[in-house]
C-alpha cells in the first residue's frame, strides 16, 4: 500500500501514545478503512457492520478473518435497540483505553462532499470522557472510486488535527442540543482539514435522493471561518 499510493501523513503526533480517544474521519471510499488505521501509531478499533463477519463460503471466512485481525468489532445496525448496543460497545472499548475509529457521516459520501454528522460520536465522547481527534482522508476516492473494484495508483494524504476537548460539557450526555453542537464542531474541524464542501443533510438521505431522482437534493450551509455549522436538532 505504501508503494502503490505513497501516503503522506501530517500531524501523526496528535494521536496519543497511550489512553483512549476517538478518531473521527471523513469517509470517501472503502480504502479509508485500510490506509487510516495502518498509518496510525497504535491499533485502531472500528465498529463494523455485522455483515462483514457473517458471509458464507471461502470469501466469507476470509473477510471474517481479515476484519477480526485488523481489530474491527461486529455490531448490528438494524434497529434502535441495536444502535444503543453499538453505542454501549463503543463506550466499553474507550473505557478499556482503546483508540476507536468512527465515520460520523455514517456512510461513504456519494459525491465527495462532507455530510451532516450523526450524534453518536458526541454521546460516546461525553460518556467515556475522551478527546476526539479529527482526521481528513484526501485522495482515497481517486484510489478507490465509489463502485469500483480495482484500486488505482494515486498519492493520498492523511491530515490529523489537534484533539478536540469537550470536557466543558461534562455531565450533559443525553442532551440532544449539546450532542448536536459537539457533532457540528467535529464536522467543522473535518471540513477545515479536508477542504470539502459541507452539506447540512445526512449522507444516507443524499444517497436515497440520488437513487430516486438521479441527483442529490441538498441544503447547503454557508460557513463562516469563526462559526461552527449549525443545524436543527432532532
Amino acid at each position: 500500500m505504501k508503494l502503490w499510493c505513497r501516503p503522506k501523513v501530517e500531524g501523526r503526533g496528535n494521536v496519543p501514545h497511550a489512553g483512549a480517544a476517538i478518531l473521527v474521519s471523513n469517509h470517501l471510499s472503502v480504502a479509508d478503512s485500510f490506509f487510516m488505521p495502518l498509518q496510525m501509531p497504535r491499533r485502531v478499533t472500528f465498529l463494523a457492520k455485522r455483515e462483514y463477519f457473517t458471509g458464507k463460503g471461502i470469501k466469507g471466512r476470509l473477510k471474517k478473518y481479515f476484519f477480526s485481525g485488523v481489530g474491527q468489532v461486529p455490531i448490528d445496525r438494524s434497529s434502535g435497540a441495536a444502535a444503543q448496543a453499538a453505542l454501549d460497545t463503543g463506550i466499553r472499548l474507550l473505557r478499556e483505553g482503546k483508540l476507536l475509529g468512527i465515520y460520523p457521516e455514517g456512510t461513504r459520501s456519494p459525491d465527495g462532499r462532507l455530510y451532516k454528522g450523526k450524534t453518536g460520536v458526541a454521546r460516546m465522547a461525553l460518556e467515556a470522557e475522551v478527546p476526539v481527534i479529527p482526521i481528513a482522508m484526501i485522495g482515497t476516492d481517486r484510489v478507490n472510486p465509489l463502485g469500483s473494484k480495482m484500486w488505482r495508483p494515486y498519492r493520498i494524504r492523511i491530515r490529523v488535527g489537534e484533539p478536540l476537548d469537550f470536557s466543558r460539557y461534562e455531565g450533559l450526555a443525553g442532551d440532544r442540543f449539546v450532542e448536536r453542537s459537539i457533532t457540528d464542531e467535529i464536522m467543522y474541524a473535518l471540513m477545515e482539514l479536508s477542504g470539502q464542501e459541507y452539506v447540512d443533510v445526512y449522507a444516507t438521505k443524499a444517497k436515497d435522493d440520488l437513487a430516486e431522482h438521479g441527483r442529490v437534493v441538498t441544503k447547503r450551509t454557508q460557513v463562516d471561518s469563526d462559526r461552527v455549522p449549525q443545524s436543527r436538532a432532532g
